[in-house]
């Protein structure tokens, strides 16, 4: 049985799917008429989701936040365009305290993965010391990385945009997704072999993190666990809402 920790803010996911049929007669704005609703983890708590729908025999723990975060989406349910997004609850998080209960969770962890969405629950001090006590890390960050960190870590997920912010960065541990381009790694592209029509990126991320990291445990290979992240993460991007593959 793997031994897992996802460690990073949590939230949770509402989308809110209405009907537009019209414009406002007050202002040039459509009029979203509610016809249902979604409700799941998400950050952090979609990352273990996402385990948990890959390998439901696995051991896995989350540490995240004291406050509620919400994201709540209002979208076009017959387009899936996201009309507005009202998010709550990130104003003043509780940092993380690493005690020795975590530290031993960690240590004795087959994987630890860090979702940091950078809304100070983790600070880079944080970062090094988790990275440092695991055997097997692997971060999603949106922060810009200091080079000590990035070093730490046995992989670093960015998409093209977080790179972007990281071209100071020259490590071989980074991998970067592309959507349906793929994903690169240590220069070399990696395409998406199994497009699908894209309706909703929400959450990808997560996905391709999970799988990603299951993978390579099972095959201490990067190629081939980046091209099943590819695949796995190309099944959720064909459906609605922040959901898990299976």
């Amino acid at each position: 049985m793997k031994k897992i920790v996802i460690i990073g803010e949590h939230c949770t996911d509402k989308f809110v799917y209405c009907k537009v049929e019209r414009l406002s007669p007050e202002a040039p704005v459509p009029i979203l008429n509610p016809v249902s609703k979604t409700e799941n983890k998400g950050m952090a708590g979609n990352v273990y989701q996402n385990i948990i729908a890959l390998d439901n025999s696995a051991d896995v723990r989350l540490i995240n936040q004291l406050e509620k975060i919400t994201k709540k989406r209002y979208v076009d349910l017959k387009s899936n365009h996201i009309f507005l997004r009202v998010d709550s609850g990130e104003n003043k998080i509780t940092p993380f305290k690493m005690n020795a209960e975590i530290e031993n969770l960690i240590k004795n962890s087959d994987i630890v993965i860090v979702s940091d969405y950078n809304k100070g629950f983790l600070d880079n001090g944080d970062l090094w010391n988790i990275a440092h006590l695991a055997k097997l890390s692997i971060l999603d960050t949106k922060r810009k990385l200091t080079s000590d960190v990035a070093s730490k870590f046995s992989f670093i997920k960015l998409n093209e945009s977080e790179s972007n912010n990281n071209k100071h960065l020259n490590f071989k541990n980074i991998i970067v997704t592309l959507g349906s381009k793929g994903a690169t790694y240590n220069g070399e592209l990696i395409p998406q072999n199994y497009p699908q029509q894209t309706i909703d990126v929400s959450g990808a991320g997560d996905t391709f993190v999970a799988a990603f990291a299951l993978k390579f445990f099972e095959t201490l290979e990067e190629r081939p666990s980046i091209e099943y992240a590819n695949e796995i993460a190309s099944i959720v991007v064909s459906k609605r809402g922040v959901v898990t593959p299976y």
